[in-house]
């Protein structure tokens, strides 16, 4: 089979696509013939070394979609030519899924609806449950509360307007002037320009004086913003930031109205299998679409890893072999 395949960490340049075996899978995973994997920041990380090292030569690959062509050893729960998806491989434990075929664990993928597109889906996994996590999990977001999602065009961003949508809430983003129509029609009540100087009096105006959850994925840009525009009582949900050490320059105005902060990583999910299922059903009802905004052949990968960190788009890239 062909695969994506580094024998050194470094630049998207070390990413070759070989002929390798087709593996089997083992006690508890599954064989998939690769139908997409997304293509995340979280991926390129993993390729120059930077998050916990990986054994070598290796594929990456964390999300994936496909069809089962052989079950392992302990595995009742899929047959062969289940469509399925799922995410968190690629990071030392499994190979990824840059390949025409991948072995994944059954403990983070779950059956993929038939009305759900197989391609799609294989983009979703960090993106969509992330978002899944943030919204539902930790802000316990409820129907008519305003949720302010940073960057709705994103990959994140994009799943999060429609999860928070979802589930009836009144949903404020922000994203570039030419993502302002795609964004609403994934489900934003109010699309803002992020640049715009009186951003701040703008939420503040469309959320009727404050929100009560905020997605922040830039903490060291929008950590004092998201508690100048928090409701009383309002949850700030963080996925990331560009510089580790996010600061209030007046934490009183959080303290003021008891923000409650929590900081995440769809990493520590418990149980990946349960957003995945949540995803699945909004993907399947055709409450949450995964936008693609450009699809990469294996070798194409080098040129999907530089595009994720470096060009601006609508929703997510994916590599489909």
């Amino acid at each position: 089979m062909r695969a994506v395949r580094l024998q050194k960490h470094g630049e998207p340049e070390v990413m070759h696509v070989e002929d390798v075996d087709r593996p089997s899978p083992g006690v508890g995973e599954l064989l998939l013939e690769v139908a997409a994997a997304g293509v995340n920041p979280v991926d390129t990380y993993f390729r120059e070394g930077s998050y916990e090292p990986v054994g070598l030569p290796f594929t990456p690959g964390v999300d994936y979609a496909g069809t089962v062509v052989e079950v392992g050893e302990g595995v009742d729960t899929f047959a062969v030519g289940d469509r399925v998806y799922g995410t968190g491989i690629g990071n030392g434990a499994h190979q990824g899924a840059y390949a025409e075929y991948a072995t994944v664990p059954t403990d983070r993928t779950v059956a993929l609806p038939d009305d759900a597109d197989l391609v799609e889906a294989g983009a979703a996994g960090v993106a969509a449950v992330t978002a899944w996590r943030a919204l539902v999990d930790h802000a316990a977001l409820d129907p008519a509360e305003y949720a302010l999602v940073h960057g709705g065009s994103g990959g994140v961003g994009h799943a999060a307007v429609q999860i928070a949508d979802a589930v009836s809430a009144r949903v404020l983003t922000t994203a570039r002037p030419e993502y302002h129509d795609g964004v609403a029609a994934l489900g934003a009540d109010a699309v803002l320009d992020y640049t715009r100087h009186d951003l701040e009096d703008a939420v503040l105006s469309v959320s009727d004086g404050g929100v009560d959850v905020v997605l922040d994925h830039r903490l060291d840009d929008y950590l004092q913003f998201d508690a100048n525009v928090a409701a009383q009582n309002a949850r700030v949900v963080g996925i990331g930031e560009n510089s580790p050490d996010p600061g209030f320059t007046d934490d009183g105005a959080a303290r003021s109205k008891d923000v409650t902060y929590q900081f995440m990583s769809m990493f520590n999910t418990p149980d990946l299998r349960v957003p995945l299922r949540g995803v699945a059903h909004l993907m399947a009802t055709d409450e949450l679409s995964i936008e693609l905004a450009a699809t990469y052949d294996l070798e194409e990968a080098a040129a999907a890893h530089r595009d994720v960190l470096t060009e601006s788009y609508l929703g997510k890239l994916a590599v489909t072999p």
